[in-house]
C-alpha cells in the first residue's frame, strides 16, 4: 500500500524516508528515522516494530542487513512485510513478502532502497531510483524529485492519498530533538506530492525564521552581530522566505523587529506596514515583544 525510498547522503551522513500510499496517515507508520541511527520504512501490513526495534538496533551499530534478518526471523508473517533499511554505514537492506500485492518489489544500490507494492506498473522504482541518483540539492531535495518522479510514473495504483518526508543527520550527537531539519506528514490530501513539495518549501522559509529569532545578538539579548553581515543575511534570508510564505506575515514582521532592533526604525517602520495590514493585531503584539526585552518600548512607539 505504499511506496517508499530510504537512503544515506555519503556526503553528509543524513539518513531520510519518503513515502506515498493511497491511505490515511502514511507517515504516523510508514516512515522512521533517528539521528545517528537510521531511517526505515515498514510497509505493505505495517508492523511498527520494525521501525521501533530496527532503529534501536541500527543505533547499536549493527548492519542494516542483519537487523533485517534478525526482524524477520521474529515474524510470524514476513510474507505479509515490505521493510527497507539504512544505518549510518553500510548499505541499505529490503525485504518484500511474497504475498505483497503486485506490482511489488525493489531496488537496493549502495546506501539507497526504493520499494512499493500495489504499484501502477513495474517502471515506477526504476524511475524513482533513477531520479533520486541523478538530482541536485541536498537529501531532502533529492527524495522529494523521486517521490515526484515515482508519482509521474503511475506511483500508487489505487491513487494518492498520504504522504511524508522524514529526514536526520547521522551523528547523534547529545542533542538529538537538535538534528532532525525535516519531519513532514501530509495525512490526507488529493494531490499528497505536490502538497509535500509545498511544505518543504514552507519548511525552509521558516527556518529563516526561526534562525532569526532564536539568534543570540541578533534577537535574544542586548543586540549585536555575531559576525560581520550576519544581520544583512537575516535580513535577505527573511526576504526570502517572506516571498515563498504568500499571506503570511511572519518572515516580514520578525524583519522589520531586526531591523528596529539594529537601529534602523524608519525602514522597520516601513517594513512593517505589509505585516500589520495582513494582520492588524500586530500592533498590539509589538507592545507585547517590548514587555518582553526584544524592543523598548520607545522604539515601539516609533514604529507605531
Amino acid at each position: 500500500m505504499t511506496y517508499s525510498i530510504v537512503a544515506r547522503d555519503p556526503a553528509t551522513g543524513q539518513l531520510g524516508v519518503g513515502c506515498e500510499s493511497h491511505f490515511f496517515a502514511p507517515g504516523a507508520g510508514v516512515t522512521w528515522a533517528r539521528p545517528g541511527a537510521g531511517a526505515i520504512a515498514t510497509q505493505a501490513f505495517v508492523d511498527g516494530r520494525y521501525g521501533e526495534e530496527g532503529l534501536a538496533r541500527l543505533a547499536e551499530g549493527t548492519p542494516a542487513k542483519e537487523v533485517l534478518d534478525a526482524l524477520l526471523a521474529a515474524d510470524e508473517h514476513p510474507e505479509v512485510r515490505q521493510v527497507a533499511l539504512v544505518g549510518t554505514t553500510g548499505n541499505a537492506a529490503l525485504w518484500t513478502g511474497g504475498a505483497c500485492i503486485a506490482a511489488a518489489g525493489g531496488i537496493v544500490d549502495g546506501p539507497v532502497s526504493v520499494q512499493g507494492n500495489m504499484l501502477d506498473n513495474e517502471n515506477v522504482l526504476p524511475a524513482m531510483l533513477a531520479a533520486y541518483q541523478s538530482a541536485a540539492g541536498d537529501l531532502a531535495e533529492r527524495l522529494m524529485t523521486a517521490l515526484e518522479t515515482a508519482e509521474r510514473a503511475g506511483g500508487d495504483i489505487r491513487g494518492s492519498q498520504g504522504a511524508a518526508l522524514v529526514v536526520v543527520d547521522g551523528d547523534a550527537a547529545g542533542e538529538p530533538w537538535r538534528h532532525k531539519p525535516v519531519d513532514l506528514r501530509v495525512d490526507d490530501h488529493p494531490d499528497p506530492i505536490a502538497e509535500l513539495r509545498r511544505l518543504l518549501a514552507q519548511r525552509r522559509a521558516f527556518d529563516a525564521v526561526s534562525g532569526t529569532m532564536f539568534a543570540p545578538g541578533l534577537m535574544i539579548g542586548p543586540y549585536t552581530e555575531p559576525s560581520p553581515g550576519d544581520r544583512d543575511r537575516a535580513l535577505a534570508a527573511l526576504a526570502a522566505a517572506a516571498r515563498v510564505m504568500t499571506g503570511n506575515p511572519e518572515a516580514d514582521f520578525w524583519r522589520a523587529i531586526l531591523l528596529a532592533r539594529s537601529g534602523a526604525v524608519d525602514a522597520a517602520r516601513e517594513q512593517l506596514a505589509r505585516p500589520v495590514a495582513l494582520n492588524p493585531r500586530l500592533r498590539e503584539f509589538l507592545g507585547r515583544i517590548a514587555d518582553a526585552g526584544l524592543l523598548s518600548h520607545e522604539d515601539v512607539e516609533k514604529l507605531r
